[in-house]
């Protein structure tokens, strides 16, 4: 017999959603949160929140962020990450029941996400501050809010950025028409455009936010909170996604991308590749050739800072079977009963549910 689901209003006015019975509600433990992309809002996490609460009844709190909606994702990445970590905040005060945290973000909401997991690590007591290798003991990683940090999943996100080098598909890879994009994306998407196109390291003189991002940096705890994850998955789409690049959902080189088949999973047809990336030290990074271009100098800078945290990589493929595969970037973060009804949506739903069932039992 299925779990009903049920909402209430959350802290601003939105939903959160929970198992149907009132008992239920202070038995769930872990505290989902699902962060919208650019220009979203709740609307876009419901069907997946509910998918979540319904398969591990009892288990999850599913909280969709509502703080950055609409226009809001303009003010920028950090703007964006300050709300969220006010938000997450002020709901584990709420919720004193809770013991640990994972975070589900598409898109831009990834680098919210980032960001705000920065602003909410907590060192251990015992933690030498930048400890986030893949063997670490889980004792000596910190938290998040006072929470165990168990799973962060980002799904189409620009972890590399949006500039240049293919990074936004529509633009066909023109150098024109890059360069001329990251000169007016100020104009379009305001300041997150700055920081999309890294175009923002005149600001008071310091370095492009996301290559801030990729270590601790100042008061912001960006790659400790990072790593101190049990889990760190990118899902990303290999083709059709006209707004995020393969290699920067992904977090590859060029080089890196890998060869893929119409489908490597029975159970899951639209996934196309899967590895399992360990952690590496910055040091045995890929040099760039000397005489290459600065741009191309800071992505090297994300890729190996990002790399030194382990990462499943999930990359998809709507490219048959699928009349919605033209619109792979919303698709792959299933947001509606009709996307899952075509069977896309066993792309990253019942992954990550199972995986979350996994850890929750792992750690109890």
């Amino acid at each position: 017999m299925e779990t009903g689901v049920s909402s209430s209003d959350s802290i601003d006015g939105g939903e959160d959603v929970f198992s149907s019975k009132q008992s239920d509600v202070s038995s769930a433990d872990h505290l989902v949160v699902m962060v919208h992309g650019i220009l979203g809002s709740t609307a876009n996490w419901k069907f997946a929140a509910e998918q979540f609460v319904r398969m591990l009844p009892d288990k999850v709190f599913v909280h969709r962020s509502e703080k950055n909606m609409a226009m809001l994702t303009l003010d920028g990445v950090d703007v964006m990450g300050e709300r969220l970590a006010e938000e997450v905040s002020e709901l584990i005060k709420q919720k004193p029941n809770l013991r640990k945290i994972s975070f589900v973000a598409h898109s831009l909401g990834g680098l919210a996400a980032r960001y705000a997991i920065g602003k909410l690590y907590e060192p251990c007591k015992t933690e030498s501050v930048g400890d986030f290798s893949a063997d670490a003991g889980e004792e000596s990683k910190g938290t998040i809010g006072g929470l165990v940090p168990v799973n962060f999943i980002t799904v189409a996100t620009p972890h590399l950025g949006s500039r240049g080098n293919k990074q936004v598909p529509f633009l066909f890879g023109v150098t024109a028409l890059e360069k001329v994009a990251a000169g007016v994306s100020h104009w379009i998407f305001k300041r997150t455009g700055r920081h999309l196109f890294l175009t923002d390291d005149d600001d008071d003189g310091k370095p492009p936010l996301l290559k801030r991002m990729v270590e601790d940096y100042e008061d912001c705890y960006f790659l400790s909170g990072l790593g101190s994850f049990k889990r760190r998955v990118a899902y990303s789409n290999v083709g059709y996604d006209h707004i995020v690049g393969w290699r920067t959902a992904s977090i590859r080189r060029a080089v890196e991308l890998p060869k893929w088949e119409d489908s490597v999973n029975e159970k899951y047809p639209h996934v196309v590749h899967e590895e399992l990336c360990k952690a590496c030290d910055a040091e045995r990074g890929y040099h760039i050739p000397v005489g290459v271009d600065s741009l191309e100098n800071i992505e090297e800078e994300l890729v190996t800072g990002l790399s030194r945290v382990s990462w499943e990589k999930v990359d998809v493929s709507f490219h048959s079977g699928s009349i919605l595969r033209f619109a792979a970037h919303s698709v792959i973060q299933v947001k509606d009963e009709n996307m899952h009804s075509e069977g896309i949506g066993f792309t990253f739903l019942p992954i990550e549910v199972e995986m979350f069932a996994m850890s929750y039992f792992q750690l109890n």
